[in-house]
């Protein structure tokens, strides 16, 4: 039996990827990596609007709990993020929606480098709900996020940070072309 996967790309005005994934006909091997394959759902990577701070709010508070076992407090998370909202150059949030639903997001911030005379964006707050990872949601978002710097003279990179233990996620970055490079990371937090 011969495996047929379509995938229609469609890239509107506003830097908004529409993935159409329709599967027409497969071998059950071809998605072996896939809890449940994404048929005929249209997934949409766009710019966070303050109506999804909500959910925001709540991968936050999961990420914390799933990767550190650290209980957030809410009302501080809802002013973080809303603090991203109203002024811009704190960072940007991405989303992922399905059917209307977000079920993934990211934040962009930014680093200038003097080295390189341009703005590196840095990838944090990556989340994407239980029952939507392994379908490339992460991928889908860092590849709009690549492409914005692919596009902009003024980007001059992505950067990302990541738990030494969540050996998965760094398969992940690896896979989509990310390097460890050099450097490590050190930080010094207040109580």
């Amino acid at each position: 039996m011969q495996s047929t996967k379509k995938l229609h790309l469609q890239l509107n005005t506003d830097l908004c990827f529409r993935f159409i994934v329709r599967i027409e006909s497969c071998e059950q091997n071809n998605f072996r990596n896939l809890a449940t394959p994404l048929i005929h759902q249209t997934m949409i990577i766009r710019q966070a609007e303050e109506k999804d701070s909500a959910s925001i709010v709540e991968f936050q508070l999961a990420m914390a709990m799933e990767t550190e076992q650290l209980q957030l407090d809410k009302p501080t998370v809802v002013k973080g993020v809303a603090a991203v909202f109203s002024d811009p150059s704190k960072g940007i949030y991405y989303v992922a929606e399905t059917d209307g639903k977000v079920v993934g997001s990211l934040l962009t911030t930014f680093e200038w480098s003097d080295w390189r005379n341009g703005t590196i964006l840095w990838i944090q707050s990556v989340y994407v709900k239980p029952e939507f990872r392994k379908r490339s949601v992460f991928s889908r978002l860092y590849k709009h996020i690549q492409q914005m710097v692919a596009s902009n003279n003024q980007l001059r990179g992505i950067r990302l940070y990541a738990d030494k233990t969540n050996t998965s996620a760094h398969g992940v970055y690896e896979h989509l072309g990310m390097t460890a490079e050099h450097y490590q990371m050190y930080e010094w937090m207040k109580g």
